[in-house]
């Protein structure tokens, strides 16, 4: 008895996980389709990391390649070297061996690494080596160029006195954020040395020296002999410039040594979104069961692009709400769309107010909108109420009228 209740609950537990994996699997494969939607049909890039380079004479370069697949289905992708200049032998690998094709996955990439090395003899100048990139079908090329600089050796700029370095030059965000850069000072002589701080920027933005994790400016920096220090560089765009890329140069500088580093910010604009009623009103009449419409604007505020704005609600148990668009693809800054909410109170609602709350999201961007729903009561209720009042008041005429003649 005791063995057949043991198997009876391995049974019970081993249904449940199988149908919990099931479960998870569906959902999971939905996701990914939804995903794949969103994608084209077919879109392959090869792209180097870096597509220009400066070597003294005699090195060999590695380059990382990247292959993207951005479309909706697999590829087999063919690589070749369409042009490598005479005095290099060039190749495309992995780790350890020569790779001629590739198979990636739809909306992943897979990394390579172009290796080139010049011949002994091979002089100063500029070298150009030319990637292709072809599907199994012939029907998606990519191309690309890498050119190889190549300089004397005494023409490398070796570090004197003083090196700044950085991990991360180049920063993206919004218009209105704040990028900040983790810099290293190296002092390389021999004695305590203090930089006076410059940096160069675009009109109107605001750059500042300062210590990491603190929130304190300053202009100059003592680095012991031989040492290194690390400082933040913060730098606050102006409230009105474009989305693009600005140049920030950094110098340190004292009367037996100096450097200078570029850094990069890349804007790609605020995300903002303003949302609201053509009149103002934020409040709706509606009847039990029955379907009422509100119109309501959604406008792009910001000088990025907003792709793939949706609408939530938030909505008293029973009620239904939907929204004509569901979403809108694209909201291009400045630009205004119309968007019709369906309310449908439950058919056992009572009459009175009630809060419904619509929610647009945009990238990096949410808007709430707080409605007051007036439900009322069905016009046809109303006309039984009449209907039964006057049958009543009818009865009891009638019923005077009989007790009179008595």
């Amino acid at each position: 008895m005791k063995k057949s209740k043991a198997w009876f609950f391995c049974a019970i537990v081993a249904t449940t996980l199988a149908v919990s994996l099931m479960s998870w699997s569906a959902s999971s494969a939905r996701e990914d389709n939804e995903d794949n939607k969103n994608l084209p049909p077919r879109a392959i890039s090869v792209a180097p990391e870096y597509t220009g380079v400066v070597v003294p004479e005699g090195e060999d370069v590695s380059i990382d390649l990247m292959v993207r697949n951005g479309g909706r289905q697999d590829e087999l992708v063919h690589l070749e070297l369409t042009s490598v200049p005479k005095g290099w032998k060039a190749q495309i690998k992995t780790y350890s061996f020569e790779v001629t094709g590739v198979h990636v996955k739809s909306d992943s990439s897979k990394n390579l690494t172009l290796k080139a090395e010049p011949e002994e003899d091979l002089g100063p100048g500029d070298y150009v080596f030319s990637v292709k990139g072809q599907t199994q079908d012939g029907a998606l090329v990519s191309t690309s160029d890498v050119t190889i600089s190549v300089i004397k050796e005494e023409e490398k700029k070796k570090p004197k006195g003083v090196v700044i370095t950085t991990s991360y030059p180049v920063l993206r965000g919004p218009t209105d954020a704040k990028f900040e850069f983790s810099v290293q000072v190296e002092n390389k002589l021999d004695e305590d040395t203090i930089f006076n701080l410059i940096a160069e920027g675009p009109s109107n933005w605001e750059i500042n020296f300062k210590p990491s994790w603190e929130d304190k400016y300053f202009s100059s920096l003592r680095v012991k002999g031989n040492l290194s220090e690390s400082m933040a560089v913060e730098v606050k765009p102006h409230a009105l410039a474009e989305p693009g890329a600005y140049p920030i140069k950094v110098k340190v500088k004292s009367e037996t040594a100096e450097a200078e580093a570029e850094l990069r910010v890349v804007l790609t604009g605020t995300y903002k979104l303003d949302v609201g009623t053509p009149t103002g009103l934020l409040s709706l009449n509606a009847y039990q069961g029955k379907e009422s419409r509100l119109s309501f604007y959604v406008k792009n505020s910001g000088s990025a692009t907003q792709n793939n704005v949706r609408f939530l609600s938030f909505k008293p148990e029973n009620w239904k709400v939907t929204f004509e668009p569901e979403k809108i693809e694209t909201l291009q800054p400045g630009e205004v769309k119309q968007v019709e909410g369906l309310i449908t109170p439950a058919e056992q609602a009572l009459v009175g107010d009630y809060a419904v709350s619509l929610s647009v999201e945009g990238e990096k961007q949410t808007k709430d909108m707080e409605l007051r729903v007036t439900v009322k009561a069905s016009t046809a209720w109303g006309w039984i109420g009449i209907g039964i009042i006057v049958l009543v008041i009818a009865g009891l005429v009638t019923l005077f009228v009989r007790m009179g003649r008595r």
